[in-house]
């Protein structure tokens, strides 16, 4: 399959064939075209550059004629390369056949790239190449590198992104809804016995099919389809993930970002449609827009759309106003290097989009859910635009394990069970120089979400205390005596803090409470 005004697609490895793919890793992999192998040769500032888009750096780096040179220029930067040259590199002629290259320039007899290549690492060490059309590795701050329909972008921030919070654990099946360059069926891969990819655009199924073939990992299922038609009524999963066209926008311009419905209305369906596909203990993972409608709470908005059976997470990491959003997209389509009054109307459009729906700002973050058979499912939506560490698959995972704990344990129960302060966990005061008492004291986290809450003299004593020795009852005892307080009106209201303290993980349960 081809788009209109793109470079023909290689055809996906047929079985006969993927000898020619393992040939041509095996190249790549020894001219060190990795991603370590990229940053020796290029230097932090021009890799980091690459990873923007913008290639002037990466190109005066690579002057030279060493094998990883001609690799970077013929994939990275799309330039023609002198055949002989190529052919000292890669098994030239099976790549030209299978159309990873094809010949340019007449008598120069030189050859170039069909698809970027992109190395990629993977999360314990592998060498991975992600695969997508000319130009559109990632977005950039010129726009994309075309604006045909069925464009498949590569590896950017939201795909990094998704990636890092999705829970890793072994699973019988996943499931990755609109799977553009394939980079989250490959990193599925690694933990799951059966993998289905779908997309509603078949140039994203061909190009995953080479991003897994390429990257050495297990094929996936590809079927192609919008959200869940491709999935049987009967199939269900342990993982689904999702970084779908969430972008809401006056149409459908562009597959890989435009839904094609009403406002927020695809991640809704999405989101809505995943409780019934999930086994039980499940999770589904997505990033998502949301609207923030005049006269509604953005909270209650989203918290509608989380179906029953389902525990959920929710974390707004950024919001926009209609006018920044607008221009966001706009540039990412390179609209605002175009006709000035075609820019005018595109903008005007989106305008009167969000106007009619009274839009006045568009949330973007992160929704998990997990299938559960409790009674009344936990649903926890909150903003939290602050910097994170990633990898946070095992921080979400922990959240629900926490979650788990809590409802199982009444105020009594939370009492007479032992707890560790979680390290990494660091404690401040906070106050006027050369003050007897802090005016309040701090509990921070260096790693996952980093957090920081407040808390009081009793909080930070009893946290500071916290080693699983003792029960929660009998550190609250003894703080009662140091402070010459009731113990039994101490232990009536802390439990609430201590709820918190779990839940947002500065504490957790020692082994066997």
């Amino acid at each position: 399959m081809s788009t209109s005004g793109l470079p023909a697609l290689p055809a996906a490895p047929a079985p006969g064939r993927r000898d020619v793919t393992a040939r041509l890793r095996d190249a790549l992999l020894g001219a060190s075209f990795t991603a370590d192998g990229l940053l020796e040769l290029l230097g932090a500032p021009a890799y980091a550059a690459l990873a923007r888009s913008e290639t002037v750096p990466a190109l005066r780096a690579t002057r030279g004629d060493t094998p990883l040179e001609v690799l970077v220029r013929l994939f990275l930067l799309q330039q023609p390369v002198p055949h002989a040259r190529v052919a000292d590199v890669l098994p030239v002629e099976e790549c030209l056949e299978d159309g990873w290259l094809v010949r340019v320039g007449g008598a120069s007899n030189d050859v170039a790239a069909t698809v970027d290549v992109r190395p990629y690492g993977g999360p314990g060490g592998e060498d991975w190449f992600i695969v997508s059309d000319l130009g559109c590795a990632v977005g950039g701050a010129g726009g994309i590198g075309s604006r045909e329909e069925g464009v498949v972008l590569g590896v950017g921030g939201a795909s990094t992104t998704l990636a890092g919070i999705t829970v890793r654990t072994p699973v019988s099946a996943a499931l990755d809804l609109g799977t553009g360059s394939g980079i989250q069926a490959l990193h599925a891969a690694q933990h799951a016995t059966r993998v289905t990819a779908t997309d509603l655009n078949p140039r994203a199924l061909h190009i995953t099919a080479l991003t897994l073939a390429l990257s050495g990992a297990p094929a996936a299922e590809l079927r192609e389809g919008s959200l869940f038609e491709p999935v049987r009524e009967d199939e269900t999963y342990d993982l689904i993930v999702s970084n779908p066209p969430f972008v809401i926008s006056p149409g459908a311009r562009l597959t890989y970002r435009d839904g094609g419905m009403g406002g927020d209305d695809l991640c809704r369906t999405l989101v809505q449609g995943a409780g019934d596909r999930l086994n039980e203990g499940g999770f589904a993972q997505f990033l998502a827009n949301w609207q923030h409608v005049e006269g509604e709470d953005w909270q209650d908005r989203i918290r509608s759309w989380v179906p029953r059976g389902c525990d959920a997470w929710i974390v707004q990491r950024e919001a926009q106003d209609v006018t920044q959003y607008a221009e966001l997209w706009l540039r990412d389509a390179g609209d605002h290097r175009g006709d000035p009054a075609e820019y005018q109307a595109r903008y005007d459009a989106w305008l009167d989009e969000f106007e009619a729906r009274k839009v006045k700002a568009v949330g973007f973050g992160w929704i998990t859910l997990r299938r559960t058979t409790a009674a009344v499912p936990s649903i926890t939506v909150e903003e939290w635009p602050h910097p994170v560490e990633q990898p946070l698959g095992d921080t979400v995972r922990a959240h629900f394990d926490r979650l788990d704990y809590l409802r199982a344990h009444d105020d009594a129960a939370l009492l007479e069970g032992h707890f560790k302060l979680v390290s990494e966990v660091v404690q401040e005061q906070v106050g006027l120089p050369g003050a007897e008492d802090p005016e309040h004291v701090v509990l921070r986290q260096n790693r996952g979400m980093r957090r920081a809450t407040k808390v009081d003299t009793v909080g930070a004593g009893f946290a500071g205390v916290c080693d699983g020795s003792l029960s929660a009852g009998r550190i609250l005892d003894a703080i009662a005596q140091l402070v010459g307080e009731d113990p039994v009106l101490l232990r009536d209201r802390t439990p609430a803090q201590i709820r918190v303290l779990v839940e947002q993980g500065f504490l957790e349960p020692a082994q066997g409470a």
